[in-house]
């Protein structure tokens, strides 16, 4: 058994109480929101930058697509959600992904006709939002007017797919809206 012996002077004792303090006294006025804003996981898909990437996302659901792009339409996420932007990033923060963290920022939204949708006479569309080589979000919808939208996941019941209606999100639909502006590139 060793013992350490060891002086410490009163200047010493009071620095390191002082230290202490102040490390508790933060973490008891620390706002819970922001750490738990901080600590929300949100899913990391990258390097998404060829179309073979991008068709490899959707098949890696169970969906088949066309290879071919539907449309290739560049958006920007506004600053401020309206509705529509509210009840889509919702959709998106059920799968992982969150748009607010894109707020501002110009994205390029990838749609590809999904061919294997089981039921569906309308036709279904994979979207896929990309930032950077990076997915941020996307769905799959029909594009009839009161048909529906869901995340990338297959639903278990096709009768239950309506997260979201293309009418209430109609990021998707090409609907001319002022806070999505778009333009198609080629």
């Amino acid at each position: 058994m060793f013992v350490v012996s060891m002086k410490l002077s009163t200047l010493k004792v009071v620095s390191v109480l002082a230290v202490i303090a102040v490390i508790i006294t933060v973490v008891a006025v620390w706002p819970r929101g922001e750490v738990q804003a901080s600590t929300v996981t949100t899913k990391q898909v990258t390097g998404i930058s060829t179309n073979e990437k991008r068709v490899g996302f959707i098949q890696s659901y169970g969906w088949k697509v066309d290879s071919t792009p539907v449309e290739v339409v560049e958006i920007t996420i506004p600053q401020t959600f309206n509705e529509v932007y509210k009840n889509y990033n919702s959709l998106q923060k059920k799968q992982g992904f969150d748009l607010s963290n894109y707020k501002g920022k110009r994205c390029k939204r990838w749609t590809y006709r999904v061919t294997n949708y089981p039921g569906i006479k309308d036709e279904v569309r994979a979207n896929l939002l990309v930032y950077n080589d990076r997915v941020i979000g996307g769905d799959i919808a029909t594009v009839a007017l009161n048909g529906f939208m869901h995340g990338f996941t297959p639903p278990q019941d096709t009768d239950n797919t309506q997260d979201v209606t293309p009418a209430s999100a109609n990021i998707v639909s090409g609907i001319a809206d002022v806070t999505l502006q778009s333009a198609i590139v080629g």
